[in-house]
């Protein structure tokens, strides 16, 4: 027989049991105050964009997590930074108007590694064509598109590999990540800019980029005949 030693066991963990996110003992007012700021410094000492569900673990049942959001905002109002809504969740983020104070101060940031001409070509390619293998990018630009560059990115937690080719020898394809989200600002990849704007700008061209990716995979596809 199971004695009280084994009962407690099955309880849940003791932080659990602590830890008040209801607050039924303060008034509505300074109950919907005391969320407002765990929210806020749950996003403050989150490294990546912090999701609905990990909010949900620090304020009680009937908080709407949306409105506590639309609050802090408001407060933030007249403040240099606001919280933002990206890759799935909410973060601080400094705001534009203050990027040149920012870069005049030399101050050290939190912000990603720069990245070279070449890496941002290759990185925006495969956030429009992905999934895409690394031979469909060397098509593409005209030239190989190395391992190293690749790697890179990878590094830097802007890339992650995507489902094999259905091409012969199966190549790993290339995907975005929520990191990549995150550092460029999007809720979503649909935030992306519209591909006809950049073509209308001269930076990227969608009738290239579909032309050269399908003539990849035909080029494959006839190898293996």
């Amino acid at each position: 027989m199971a004695g009280p030693s084994a009962a407690r066991r099955k309880g849940p963990p003791q932080d659990e049991v602590l830890f008040d996110r209801e607050l039924e003992d303060l008034p509505p007012e300074l109950r919907w105050r005391e969320w407002m700021l765990r929210a806020e410094a749950v996003i403050f000492a989150s490294a990546e964009p912090v999701t609905r569900e990990t909010l949900a673990r620090v304020v009680g049942q009937a908080c709407s997590v949306d409105l506590l959001i639309d609050d802090l905002r408001e407060e933030l109002r007249t403040r240099p930074y606001d919280i933002v809504a990206v890759a799935g969740g909410w973060q601080h983020r400094t705001r534009t108007a203050y990027g040149a104070v920012i870069r005049a101060s030399a101050a050290p940031t939190r912000s990603a590694s720069p990245l070279s001409e070449h890496e941002a070509a290759v990185l925006m390619a495969i956030a429009y064509l992905q999934p895409v293998t690394r031979g469909e990018l060397s098509k593409m630009f005209g030239k190989e598109v190395s391992r190293d560059t690749i790697a890179s990115l990878h590094d830097a937690r802007f890339l992650a590999s995507g489902p094999r080719s259905p091409t012969p020898g199966a190549p790993y394809t290339y995907v975005t990540t929520r990191h990549f989200l995150s550092v460029f600002g999007l809720e979503t990849l649909r935030d992306l800019p519209d591909i006809e704007r950049l073509d209308d700008a001269g930076l990227l061209s969608r009738q290239a980029l579909e032309e050269d990716a399908f003539a990849e995979r035909e080029s494959q596809a006839l190898e293996g005949d």
